[in-house]
């Protein structure tokens, strides 16, 4: 959410902002709306204050025996009071309208973020790993897959499509890849969490995937909504309130399902693993002070790297343009792997720093630690940051195909052998 008083005080910035985003100028409308509800706050202030003064003078009158002043206060009195319940009422609906206008408007892109519409814009940072040469044909997972326990076909049928059912060594294999990123991750510093998988509608506004991208969710009938990804339940930990800023920075680590309805994705990988329905992630979320935030936004991104590194999976880091970007990112490095399979490089993490954009929707704040000692006056606004580390899915994917064998076998990364108790090999079925 931004700040409605940095929008009024330099209109011209914010609209620049938006432009970056490939967005028309919105100041003008906003601020026009803002001087209307300002305007009758203050208004009916104004005449709560008439309305007080006048009943003390309605006393005083009374006092006096002055009968025909105290009735003429009382008849304004009455006007008054007939006034208030409007402009009460017209302040409630400018500052919804006003909230409702903010709230569909994305964060605004940092400095270096470069401009772009779209993926083909993105800025390679770097590469790293070796492409394997495996002396054969590559093949993608899903031809490697149903031997080694990806059931397309049973998942399809049990649930429609976009879901796949996974048995014996694949099913072992994302359960050994899902344990082994969540002890990296919490070896990182990160705590572990094992959140709520619904919410209610104000966490999803809170991290900015309400209102504007409830298509992309699953609702259910009571009205509560399946996470997209554990962003979600895990930056919501200090929704509403103000911590100390000696607890700070918070970080939080979980394994989750997530859910999306992928509703703008229709046509686009419809084989495979690479876009479900449902899938397991494990997510980063750190709660930091402003000036941790820069610093935290490259931490995040090496921890993601370090796994891919570990797994020996070869990846390049892209930072993404303005018109590539989510909703509330100000910058977003994405992490591609290689899949031999597909001979290109594919998403594999997004890790974002958000600013104060998710901190103000969901008014979480900390109190500077100089305050008591005479400094900095009350509250901030947290900055929060969010990543990816890994998709279990698509890492699963990635090893599939850069350790397939000629035979249909695949190896295991050395570092997932001890979560298969030792098992170097699996054998299609």
């Amino acid at each position: 959410m931004h700040d409605i008083r940095l929008i009024r005080d330099d209109p011209a910035a914010f609209d620049a902002a938006l432009a970056r985003r490939g967005l028309p100028p919105q100041s003008a409308a906003l601020v026009t709306l803002d001087g209307q509800h300002r305007a009758t706050i203050a208004e009916a202030q104004a005449t709560q204050t008439r309305r007080n003064e006048l009943s003390k003078a309605i006393g005083q009158a009374k006092g006096q025996k002055d009968h025909a002043r105290a009735e003429a206060l009382m008849a304004e009195v009455a006007g008054l009071k007939d006034a208030l319940p409007k402009l009460e009422s017209d302040e409630a609906r400018l500052g919804e309208e006003l909230e409702a206008a903010l709230a569909i408007i994305p964060n605004s892109p940092l400095a270096d973020v470069p401009q772009g519409g779209g993926e083909d814009d993105n800025v390679l940072v770097h590469t790293r790993g070796t492409q394997p040469d495996l002396g054969f044909a590559a093949r993608e997972h899903d031809a490697i897959g149903p031997a080694l326990g990806l059931d397309f076909e049973t998942g399809v049928a049990m649930a429609g499509a976009r879901f796949t059912l996974l048995r014996g060594p694949a099913a072992r294999l994302q359960r050994a890849l899902g344990q082994f990123m969540l002890d990296h991750v919490a070896g990182r510093g990160f705590e572990e969490v094992a959140p709520p998988l619904l919410v209610r509608d104000e966490a999803l506004f809170g991290t900015g995937q309400l209102p504007k991208f409830s298509e992309d969710l699953f609702r259910t009938t009571e009205g509560h909504w399946l996470i997209p990804t554990a962003e979600v339940s895990l930056t919501n930990i200090v929704a509403g309130k103000i911590l100390a800023e000696g607890e700070l920075p918070l970080r939080f680590t979980a394994l989750t399902p997530c859910f999306r309805s992928e509703a703008g994705a229709a046509g686009r990988d419809t084989r495979g693993l690479i876009r479900q329905h449902q899938f397991d992630k494990v997510e980063m979320v750190a709660i930091v002070t402003p000036d941790q935030s820069e610093a935290e936004h490259e931490r995040m991104t090496q921890c993601a790297e370090a796994l891919l590194d570990a797994l020996q999976l070869p990846f390049r880091r892209m930072l993404l343009c303005t018109g590539d970007m989510g909703f509330s990112a100000a910058r977003t490095y994405d992490l591609e792997v290689w899949l031999p399979g597909q001979n290109r490089y594919r998403e594999i993490s997004s890790v974002s720093t958000c600013t104060d954009f998710q901190a103000r929707r969901m008014n979480a704040r900390y109190r500077p630690a100089n305050v008591e000692k005479g400094g900095e006056k009350g509250t901030r606004f947290v900055h929060t940051l969010n990543g990816s580390a890994l998709a279990v899915g698509r890492t699963l994917v990635a090893v599939i195909e850069n350790y397939q064998q000629a035979d249909g076998s695949v190896a295991v990364p050395a570092v997932l052998q001890p979560y298969l108790g030792g098992l170097d090999r699996l054998a299609p079925r």
